[in-house]
């Protein structure tokens, strides 16, 4: 399994937090993966076979192979087919934003055809640069074109839900979201309406996930003694508390995080991140 990230430009790194490539040839890691949600929006495009993901134990569809992956609640079970060819678009929970007019909340826990997302014509002509490029230094350039036109025409993100999810991501999700205009709840309330339809995901959810990301990149490097110890360390209430969050999150105990094999994915994902 081969997974790089790569930084965006300067002039779209409030929105884009890395392009990403994986490749893993056939019958290598061909299994079942299960994969974490992570409070971003991703835009995707299959490179190589098909990829299933499970719905269901026994049901399965067949991911669109340019498709926009929106917020996951919880965790999902994908499957490749053959060749694993992958690149892919980052975005930061509010980064989606200024390139597209639908609601981010309509398009949580599935994929969306990128022709729904940007257009049938739209989408069929940065599907066929992407896949046509001679290599991801290529596909990154073709990419940030298509971003940084379409920035053209955008003014500036609502400041207050910005800088609500700035706060979340620097206090890596132990900011007490209930605390915030806890004075004013009419304007607490227009918030996490905002913040729903922008970034698909509640102020609250958002920060649970964030919170559980750092958890599980200290288990990953050994950071921490116990998982009492990271549980503080997180601000979780006490250790069950924790256990309760990672196992809505991850379908799993901390313990056996460790030695799932269906979670050679999400793993790759944190330890490289």
């Amino acid at each position: 399994m081969d997974y790089q990230t790569y930084q965006p430009d300067t002039g779209l790194a409030e929105f884009v937090s890395c392009y990403w490539t994986l490749q893993v040839p056939e019958n290598a890691d061909g299994q079942k993966q299960r994969v974490v949600p992570d409070g971003c929006v991703e835009m995707i495009f299959t490179l190589g076979d098909d990829i299933k993901r499970y719905i269901e134990d026994n049901t399965c569809i067949i991911q669109p192979r340019s498709m926009l992956l929106g917020q996951f609640t919880r965790p999902f079970f994908i499957e490749p087919m053959g060749v694993v060819d992958t690149f892919a678009v980052r975005f930061f929970p509010c980064g989606l934003i200024p390139f597209t007019a639908l609601s981010i909340r309509e398009l949580a826990n599935r994929e969306t055809e990128l022709s729904v997302v940007l257009g049938p014509d739209v989408a069929a002509g940065l599907e066929y640069s992407i896949t046509n490029a001679a290599d991801t230094a290529e596909r990154i350039r073709h990419i940030e074109t298509f971003l940084s036109d379409r920035l053209k025409d955008f003014g500036n993100i609502d400041s207050i839900l910005k800088s609500t999810v700035d706060l979340i991501l620097y206090t890596k999700g132990r900011l007490h979201v209930a605390e915030m205009l806890k004075d004013n709840i009419s304007k607490r309330r227009q918030l996490e309406r905002r913040f729903s339809r922008l970034v698909g995901l509640s102020p609250k959810q958002l920060a649970r996930i964030v919170r559980l990301q750092t958890a599980l990149r200290m288990l990953l490097n050994n950071e921490g003694p116990s998982l009492t110890s990271l549980a503080m360390e997180n601000q979780y209430y006490d250790q069950a508390h924790f256990i309760k969050d990672f196992r809505e999150l991850t379908g799993t105990s901390p313990n056996k995080f460790l030695m799932d094999n269906e979670l050679t994915l999400s793993t790759a994902f944190y330890q490289k991140d």
